[in-house]
């Protein structure tokens, strides 16, 4: 008797429906997947690598974004050329400056009127350039006003990176003349007296914002001449605006000091071109998708008395953003305590009346206080295992999102409590000024679900020398716990050079082994490109005294084709990224 297949092959309605489940369930594992943010060969190679090289140095790497045409970026459209012009006369819609709510017509207007009651009160001069102006102020509105006055008029401005160096900078480079805030009158008085007590000191003009006491007033000297702002720009405002010639993109337009390593006074000059091309590649950390716009709130934890830190309030200056710093960004505290890189900081912008920020560029103190809270916080929901799980899986296919059920569930609330209302406003999150450890990228990703970039500056750059791409999120080191008391000691990677910065490290140990490709090129960081400000009384050392140099191209090409040694250690993974050891 034969069988028939049926015979084997027995169903029901049940078996029928189970196998459909199993067949939509897997079709839709399979084409709802996530698809990534980024194509993989993108991140493959995020550096575009010279093909040849100098004994001893890794090969010249510079960003993809650079272009094929190899031209960098010196400024954020056609228009920008000076500093004046990144004031931009076709937005008309005022914003929000810390605590000022001022249009761009009006920031023009000021601008002026400072720039003549300086020029009528202070005796400074058109062009005057054996000694500048030195700004000892907190970040304000009238940091950017008298910046932009002074470099109007050709006259240097001065600032420093760090309250201690005030005397040296008195000392090695005296000004001619300050512009202070009003706490800081006593203090600066005392140093000048003492300065022309040991028989070198001279004669100040001191302009002062904000109202100093009696007290001091009464104490002030008859060589020093106290100005108050307002005076000075009411005077401005009473009389005919004085005008200079407009300054070419190559003129010297501020001196920055800053101490190295070993405790040594160094000065970089910055031009006009410098600091354009430092707002065009900070334009350029985020993808055009989520470039910057007159819609965003910036808030930023880098002081504008750093290269970078002005470069990113003249950004949000061009976009015509609101914009405002955060408490530790102070120079000079009023308690003189300097304050903590944590979560209490970042909600200091709160102070302001400023629009929730939509861009916030902090320190890595700040991102990892803020992640172990919004953590902390999440795990008081019971479905935050599953809710990790989730995000992570999405991050490892290359996606991320705040609009998940998970967010909605857990992440959401977790962030409102932390951050109030830029839980929901905040879209791109960048950090720099001190390492991050590799093992809170993933952390970071799934508490705060938005692009982030990783980046590195230095005071000699009036931008970022590097960047990662923000929606580049791989993992190469692993997450331990959902807290980072249990993270590994490896840096997280900075990312390319940006879109304007050529890189290479030199004094390699084993110069074979990178040849062969056997081990990844480790070495002194040297930097060049329109951002790369120019040293003051530069010295040619041997490569362990690589620090603040500038090092001549082995081309033998011209001065501005000169490299610039930042003092730091580095390494380049196959792929590109840097990172700063």
């Amino acid at each position: 008797m034969a069988v028939t297949p049926s015979q084997f092959l027995v169903t029901d309605d049940l078996t029928i429906l189970l196998g459909l489940i199993s067949a939509t369930v897997f079709l839709l594992h399979t084409f709802y997947r996530p698809q990534p943010l980024v194509h993989p060969i993108l991140l493959g190679r995020q550096s575009d690598v010279a093909r040849v090289r100098n004994p001893g140095e890794s090969a010249v790497y510079r960003n993809y974004g650079t272009g094929l045409m190899g031209r960098f970026s010196l400024r954020p459209n056609k228009d920008v050329h000076v500093l004046a012009d990144l004031v931009r006369n076709e937005q008309d819609s005022p914003r929000t400056l810390w605590n000022t709510k001022i249009s761009n017509a009006t920031l023009q207007d000021r601008v002026a009127a400072f720039g003549t009651g300086l020029l009528r009160l202070a005796g400074l001069q058109n062009g005057h350039a054996d000694a500048g102006v030195l700004l000892l102020l907190n970040d304000c509105i009238e940091f950017l006003i008298a910046d932009m006055a002074l470099a109007s008029h050709s006259i240097l401005s001065l600032t420093i990176t760090d309250s201690t160096l005030v005397g040296a900078v008195l000392d090695s480079h005296p000004p001619a003349a300050i512009i202070a805030h009003a706490d800081l009158l006593p203090h600066l008085l005392e140093m000048i007296y003492e300065a022309h007590e040991k028989e070198n000191g001279k004669g100040y003009t001191i302009i002062v914002v904000g109202e100093p006491s009696a007290r001091t007033m009464a104490s002030v000297a008859s060589k020093v001449n106290v100005l108050l702002w307002s005076h000075v720009e009411r005077e401005g405002v009473r009389v005919e605006k004085t005008l200079s010639p407009v300054p070419k993109p190559s003129d010297i337009f501020s001196i920055s000091f800053f101490s190295d390593e070993s405790g040594q006074l160094q000065a970089v000059q910055f031009t006009h071109e410098n600091l354009t091309a430092g707002v065009a590649a900070t334009r350029a950390l985020l993808p055009m998708a989520h470039s910057l716009n007159s819609l965003d709130t910036i808030v930023s934890s880098h002081s504008l008395s750093t290269a970078y830190g002005r470069s990113i309030a003249y950004a949000a200056i061009f976009e015509g953003t609101s914009f405002a710093t955060l408490e530790s960004s102070k120079l000079f505290p009023s308690d003189e305590v300097k304050v903590a890189h944590d979560v209490v900081d970042i909600l200091s912008a709160q102070k302001y009346p400023i629009p929730s920020p939509t861009i916030m560029f902090m320190h890595s103190g700040n991102l990892i206080s803020l992640v172990d809270a919004v953590l902390e916080e999440a795990k008081r929901n019971w479905l935050s295992v599953f809710a990790w799980r989730h995000k992570v899986s999405g991050i490892v296919e290359g996606f991320i999102t705040k609009d998940s059920l998970w967010d909605r569930l857990v992440y959401d609330g977790a962030r409102a409590k932390v951050i109030g209302e830029g839980a929901g406003t905040v879209r791109a999150v960048v950090v720099g000024g001190g390492p991050l450890p590799a093992s809170i990228l993933t952390a970071a990703r799934v508490a705060l679900s938005v692009p982030f970039v990783n980046m590195f500056t230095h005071p000699s750059v009036a931008g970022p020398v590097f960047a990662s791409h923000p929606l580049d999120l791989q993992d190469f080191y692993g997450y331990e716990s959902p807290t980072t008391s249990a993270a590994n000691d490896e840096i997280a990677p900075v990312g390319p050079p940006s879109v304007n910065i050529e890189a290479k490290v030199t004094g390699l140990a084993f110069d074979e082994a990178v040849e062969s490709g056997m081990t990844d090129p480790d070495g002194v960081l040297l930097v060049r490109g329109p951002p790369v400000g120019k040293l003051v009384n530069p010295k040619l050392v041997n490569v362990e005294g690589y620090v603040n140099v500038n090092v001549p191209s082995p081309t033998g090409g011209e001065e501005d084709d000169r490299w610039v040694g930042t003092g730091v250690r580095a390494s380049v993974g196959t792929n590109g990224a840097f990172r700063i050891l």
